[in-house]
């Protein structure tokens, strides 16, 4: 058995930067257990895979231990690779998933995802996160992730946070943000549960990041930088109960997986 295999870097416009997520467009689902071991084999954050059907296609994403309810880099990656290889005249494609329909739609030189808001609450604050840290965050909220608060973009750089730790949380991972020096907003992403230390951009963080800045800034239109070593750009709206991340992406690598 002959699947494509195209590796995306996405949410930026040049090759070794921005978030890769392995892609693979499949005739039929196989067994969970090929597709997880085909996604520890790629040993990227997030490998995705998706089947055409009559609405359109149905997509899943898997780390290297575990699928996952949502992603967005792979989404973006996804929705590339389908309009840039599959179907090329396309303006737009529709997913069904695990955390409902999702879209994407070409936006200029950008695409950009519509996915479901998932703002974040306040909640208890686990000893191990701030142990985990290392740094105290001036607040603490909760969505599918921790949420942690910081007064400045250098607080979000100097984060060296301590992964034994992080990784016995109850939820999915760890999301720290603060206001940016030449952005609206910064985050950093950890997920060490996962086995996704740090992901280097994080679309579906955003879920929970955007309706965060659009009350706190007051502003629907934000624009956002993920701080990983590779570093990313999102541009974002607020939608009520939807939200808008778009990003640009771009091939690395074009090939076959042999089975």
């Amino acid at each position: 058995m002959n699947i494509p295999l195209y590796q995306i870097d996405a949410f930026t416009e040049k090759v070794f930067s921005g978030n890769p997520a392995a892609v693979c467009p499949l005739d039929a689902w196989l067994e969970d257990p090929v597709l997880q071991s085909i996604a520890q084999e790629n040993n990227l954050s997030e490998t995705a895979f998706f089947v055409k059907d009559a609405a359109g296609y149905q997509i899943r994403w898997f780390t290297p231990l575990a699928e996952v309810d949502l992603c967005g880099h792979a989404t973006l990656a996804s929705a590339f690779v389908i309009l840039t290889y599959l179907d090329p005249t396309a303006g737009r494609v529709d997913f069904s998933s695990r955390s409902g329909p999702l879209s994407v739609e070409r936006s200029q030189r950008r695409l950009a995802m519509n996915f479901p808001a998932q703002p974040p609450s306040p909640c208890a604050v686990p000893d191990d996160l701030i142990a985990g840290l290392g740094i105290a965050p001036s607040a603490v909220l909760s969505s599918n992730d921790y949420f942690a608060l910081f007064e400045s973009e250098d607080d979000i750089r100097r984060l060296n946070p301590r992964m034994e730790l992080l990784r016995r949380l109850d939820l999915r991972g760890v999301i720290v943000t603060a206001p940016g020096r030449t952005s609206d907003f910064v985050s950093r992403f950890f997920a060490p549960k996962l086995g996704v230390d740090e992901d280097p951009v994080t679309g579906s963080a955003h879920s929970a990041l955007i309706p965060f800045w659009a009350t706190r800034l007051n502003r629907k239109t934000l624009h956002a930088r993920q701080l990983s070593r590779r570093g990313g750009e999102l541009f974002c709206r607020e939608l009520g109960d939807r939200v808008e991340i778009a990003g640009s992406a771009v091939t690395y690598l074009k090939g076959t997986i042999e089975l």
